[in-house]
C-alpha cells in the first residue's frame, strides 16, 4: 500500500507535471477511505485555481468499435499539434468479482511510450454511464498538472450516457458500418447528445457501407431538433487504422471549441456541469453516510431478508431504514 503524501507534496507534485504523483493523486481521489476522501476534496480544492484550460473530450461508442484503437490513433494526431495529452480509459468491473481488466495501455503502446501523454486506466466499478465514478477529479488533476486534452474513453453505449456527456466540452460517438440496420440498438438520446459521429473502421472493402452509414445518420439527424447551442452534428467516416479522416474529427473539436466559445455555451455548459458535480456530490455523501450509519446497518440486513422473501415491499422497508437514518 502507497504510504500516503502531504496535501503539500501532492499539489505541488501535481503542479510540476511529476508523474508518479499525478497517479498517486488519481489514486488519492479514488480511494474511498474517510481519510482519503477528506484529503482528496482538499487537493481538489487547492488545484482548483489551476484548472480549466483543457479541451475535454468524451468518447463513446458500440461494443467492438474500435475505441481503444481510435483513441491510440487520434491521441498521437493530438501530440502532433504540440499539445499535451491525458487519457481517463475506463474498464468496465466484473459485476462478479469486483475486479477489472485495465489493459488500456497495453492496448495503446505509441501513445503510453509518449512523454507528452498520460494513460490512467480506471475501473468504472458500479458507477453508470461507463465511467469511474470520480472521472471529474481525475479531468482536473490532469488539467491542474498542465494537459491540454482530455480523452475519456468509456465502456461504451448502454446505461447512462448522460453522465459521461454532463462532464466533457465535446462528445463523440463511434458507429460501425456494415451490420444490419444502423439505427438499429442506438437510442435517439445518445445521436442527440453527441458533437460528432464517426463511422469508424471505414477501410478497404467496407468504405462503400461507411459512407452509406453517413447518410443514414445524416438523414436521420435532420429530424432532430436544433441543438441549444446552434452546432450542426457532423457525421464522418474514418479508420483508426490507416488514419484516414480522423484529422477530421480533431477539425471538428476545434470548430465547436471556437464556435461554442463565442456563442458563450462553453462556459454556460461548464458553470452547468459543475453544479451538477455539486448534486451528485451530496448524493454520494448522503448514502455513504447512509449505508455507515450504525443503526441503519444493525436492522439492514434484516430488512433485506424481508424484502428478499416478500414479507415487506422495497418502499417500506427503505421508509423504515431512513426514518432509522434520521432518527425518527
Amino acid at each position: 500500500m502507497n504510504k500516503r503524501l502531504s496535501l503539500d507534496t501532492y499539489r505541488e507534485g501535481v503542479l510540476e507535471g511529476n508523474r508518479v504523483i499525478l497517479g498517486q493523486a488519481i489514486t488519492l481521489i479514488e480511494s474511498s477511505l474517510g481519510t482519503d476522501i477528506e484529503i482528496a476534496a482538499q487537493l481538489v480544492q487547492a488545484l482548483l485555481p489551476h484548472s480549466g484550460n483543457s479541451i475535454r473530450i468524451g468518447i463513446t461508442g458500440v461494443p467492438g468499435v474500435g475505441k481503444s484503437s481510435f483513441v491510440e490513433t487520434f491521441g498521437n494526431l493530438v501530440l502532433e499539434q504540440e499539445k499535451r495529452l491525458a487519457v481517463l480509459a475506463v474498464d468496465p468491473s466484473s459485476q462478479a468479482t469486483k475486479g477489472s481488466i485495465l489493459g488500456d495501455k497495453t492496448r495503446m503502446g505509441k501513445l503510453a511510450s509518449n512523454k507528452r501523454a498520460f494513460i490512467r486506466p480506471s475501473p468504472a466499478g458500479a458507477h453508470l454511464g461507463g465511467i469511474s465514478s470520480k472521472t471529474r477529479e481525475a479531468m482536473l488533476i490532469c488539467e491542474a498538472a498542465g494537459f491540454d486534452v482530455i480523452l475519456v474513453e468509456t465502456v461504451g453505449v448502454g446505461q447512462s450516457e448522460t453522465a459521461v456527456r454532463g462532464m466533457v466540452d465535446f462528445f463523440l460517438l463511434l458507429m460501425l458500418a456494415g451490420a444490419g440496420d444502423e439505427l438499429q440498438g442506438v437510442k435517439k438520446g445518445i445521436m442527440e447528445m453527441a458533437d460528432a459521429i464517426l463511422i469508424n473502421k471505414a477501410d478497404g472493402e467496407n468504405i462503400t457501407a461507411a459512407l452509406q452509414a453517413k447518410s443514414i445518420y445524416q438523414n436521420a439527424l435532420h429530424l432532430f431538433q436544433p441543438s441549444e447551442n446552434n452546432w450542426k452534428i457532423p457525421v464522418l467516416t474514418g479508420s483508426a487504422l490507416t488514419g484516414e479522416g480522423i484529422q477530421g474529427v480533431w477539425d471538428s473539436v476545434i470548430d465547436y471549441e471556437k464556435q461554442t466559445k463565442m456563442n458563450g455555451y462553453w462556459e454556460q455548459n461548464r458553470a452547468n456541469q459543475r453544479l451538477n458535480w455539486l448534486n451528485d456530490q451530496v448524493d454520494f455523501l448522503l448514502r455513504k453516510a447512509f449505508q455507515t450509519h450504525p443503526i441503519v446497518q444493525k436492522n439492514l440486513l434484516d430488512q433485506r431478508e424481508k424484502v428478499r422473501n416478500g414479507i415487506v415491499n422495497p418502499m417500506i422497508a427503505a421508509a423504515e431504514l431512513m426514518s432509522l437514518f434520521l432518527g425518527k
